[in-house]
């Protein structure tokens, strides 16, 4: 089980010093709370206690203020009163009050009188939170109460028998049937099951129906995601799977998304300048499209779920695909998890999730490793998961049997490696055991780059993926760069650390609309036949090359962290694992990093990382999952 707040470093104590004596300071200094949760929480509580007309108010209150405050910037929704007083240590000489007592000071606040605070059982929103729960279950109600759309289901039928005409396709024809006859569409599946395929497919059948329409117009469709980088991701994905149909089927794609490529959901609902969270289209100005597909939907927050909603039409189709076991968003909210578990439990009623489970991308020793990890029983609640030893066998099971040592010979095209560390890891261990792994593709990519073979030197860039959990401290992505670039210039003196050279890896760490780049964009240094470097960049359509001095908001990538590469893939993944200790460190964490794998995947790091892994399950407070199962 993962901890719901990270502690925070001593500076932070300083900053909160000038808040009074009592419980908000006494859990700042423990590091539960930051210096800004003590703040917020001090002076919305003076104005609501101002507001009421009341006395000063309770500290259990202002407590649980503080904590909801720390819960959104952990990526809760709400606070829960119960899981938060398992899963975190009281300060000395501070007990976490029983549960009954803390209901009634927060019922009995002027935080609750004034709307600041709302408690349903054990779970405590901020008013904006609630609000946005309640509208998005509310919205999903009001879509399913629309009449279905309108579809000749002889030419569906025969449709998806000829778009998917494999017996293996029968999941794809299954989603293919629910997304043209319903309204709302969630489909499911670990990569490689074909939800892109799926996505393709759907559009081919669509433009069909419409070709059968008395009306003839063709749907108005708008593919999204929520990154720069996803959404170019799915412009191209979507145009590589309609190349596997039928001429006129994959014609039929083309004229859908012709001059309507994916793009950001920021973009789509039409950011405005002066605000982080108010689009221009609402529920006054709805978009126009008649179907909106939604790619890496794992990544939505609650409040761009909400503003989704509020802009797609109650009868369009809406269709979000992605996965619920990877990483959620890095804003509050796990809202693809909640609309699988609220709706794929409820009863008496047809779930809108479509899941696809069989994998066409994995050899069976990578989908081993990711259905373990996925499949892990290790239960959600309070106090330790009894599942966590079984599960952290069933993986370590798999992952001993290729186990070897740093230094020991290395085969790349071993599907599943673990190099099995001591812990804590030595310099000298790392460099050991990343060496062989890491330092031919950065030597071959510098070849190319050195050659003025840009197609080359992003291809093999494209063949490994070294992946980190955190982005500084010894495991982390800053290290890796340093040390591969030490590498590198111990065999070429070309190569300056920390500069511009031929052969390094680029990442875009920021959309650039007038670059034409996305975030997470990446690309490669290459010397031009003048003998000037030159950025190219692998941009869908062909790679978009620059000059250095244009290229601004750039890292360099010979690593990258788990959360930068989700949504994409690699040929071969060497995943390295933090100490045991991390609080990044979860099952969520693993699984996606193992499974950016194409063909095959290699985990660095101790035994006792990987268990703490398995054992650690992001835990998100939430309420739309309860309230989506309540919805009949």
């Amino acid at each position: 089980m993962s901890e719901l707040f990270e502690p925070d470093g001593p500076h932070d104590h300083r900053i909160a010093a000038a808040a009074p004596e009592g419980v908000l300071r006494a859990f700042n200094h423990a590091g539960v709370l930051t210096a800004a949760d003590v703040q917020v929480a001090t002076r919305v509580t003076g104005l609501a206690v101002l507001a009421d007309g009341r006395g000063a108010e309770d500290d259990l209150a202002l407590l649980a203020l503080a904590l909801c405050v720390r819960s959104v910037r952990s990526g809760s929704v709400c606070l829960d009163l119960d899981t938060v007083t398992v899963s975190t240590a009281a300060p000395d000489g501070w007990d976490w009050p029983d549960h009954d007592t803390w209901c009634a000071a927060i019922d009995d606040s002027a935080l609750v009188a004034t709307g600041v605070l709302h408690r349903g059982g054990s779970l405590v929103h901020l008013d904006r939170y609630l609000r946005e729960e309640r509208q998005v279950a509310d919205d999903l109600r009001v879509r399913e109460r629309q009449p279905a759309p309108a579809v000749d289901l002889g030419v569906l039928e025969h449709g998806v028998t000829r778009v998917f005409p494999a017996p293996e396709d029968e999941e794809q024809r299954t989603a293919a049937r629910h997304a043209l006859t319903r309204r709302t569409t969630v489909l499911t599946g670990g990569p490689g099951t074909g939800k892109t395929t799926a996505v393709a497919g759907l559009l081919a059948l669509l433009a069909e129906q419409a070709e059968h329409d008395p009306r003839g117009r063709a749907p108005r469709v708008a593919l999204a995601a929520p990154t720069g980088k996803a959404a170019a991701r799915l412009t191209e994905a979507v145009a590589e799977s309609a190349q596997r149909f039928a001429a006129a089927d994959s014609e039929r794609v083309a004229r859908l998304v012709q001059g309507a490529p994916a793009t950001t959901l920021h973009r789509l609902l039409g950011a405005r300048p002066d605000s982080s969270v108010r689009f221009r289209h609402h529920r006054g100005n709805r978009l126009p499209h008649d179907v909106v597909v939604v790619d890496e939907a794992s990544m939505l927050s609650l409040t761009l779920t909400a503003r989704l909603l509020e802009a797609v039409r109650p009868d369009a189709r809406l269709l979000l695909v992605g996965d619920p076991d990877q990483l959620a968003s890095v804003e509050a909210g796990a809202v693809l998890a909640d609309l699988v578990a609220g709706f794929g439990d409820a009863t008496g009623r047809e779930s809108p999730v479509v899941r696809l489970r069989t994998s066409h991308r994995f050899g069976a020793s990578i989908g081993a490793l990711a259905a373990a990890l996925r499949d892990a029983d290790v239960e959600r609640g309070t106090g330790p998961a009894t599942g966590e030893p079984a599960a952290a066998e069933r993986v370590l099971g798999l992952l001993r049997d290729v186990r070897r040592r740093p230094g020991a010979p290395v085969d790349p095209t071993a599907p599943v490696g673990f190099v099995a560390m001591a812990e804590p890891a030595t310099e000298g261990a790392l460099d050991e055991a990343l060496r062989p792994l890491v330092l031919p593709t950065a030597r071959a990519v510098r070849a190319a780059a050195l050659a003025g073979d840009a197609a080359a030197a992003l291809a093999l860039l494209a063949e490994h993926r070294l992946l980190c959990a955190h982005r500084s401290g010894p495991a982390g992505v800053a290290a890796q760069n340093r040390r591969v670039e030490t590498w590198l210039a111990e065999e070429d003196p070309g190569v300056v650390p920390g500069g511009s050279y031929a052969g390094r890896p680029l990442l875009v760490s920021r959309n650039d609309p007038g670059l034409g780049l996305a975030n997470g964009d990446t690309g490669v240094v290459v010397r031009a036949p003048d003998g000037a470097f030159r950025a190219v960049f692998a941009t869908p359509g062909r790679p978009r090359e620059l000059a250095l001095s244009r290229v601004g908001d750039v890292e360099t990538m010979h690593a990258l962290t788990i959360h930068k590469a989700q949504g994409s893939q690699a040929e071969r993944v060497t995943v390295l694992l933090p100490g045991p200790e991390s609080r990044l460190l979860t099952r969520e964490l693993l699984y996606t990093a193992v499974t950016r794998a194409q063909r095959s995947v290699c985990l660095v790091g101790s035994e006792e990382a990987v268990t703490a892994a398995v054992g650690r399950h992001v835990q998100r407070a939430s309420g739309l999952r309860e309230r989506l199962r309540a919805a009949d």
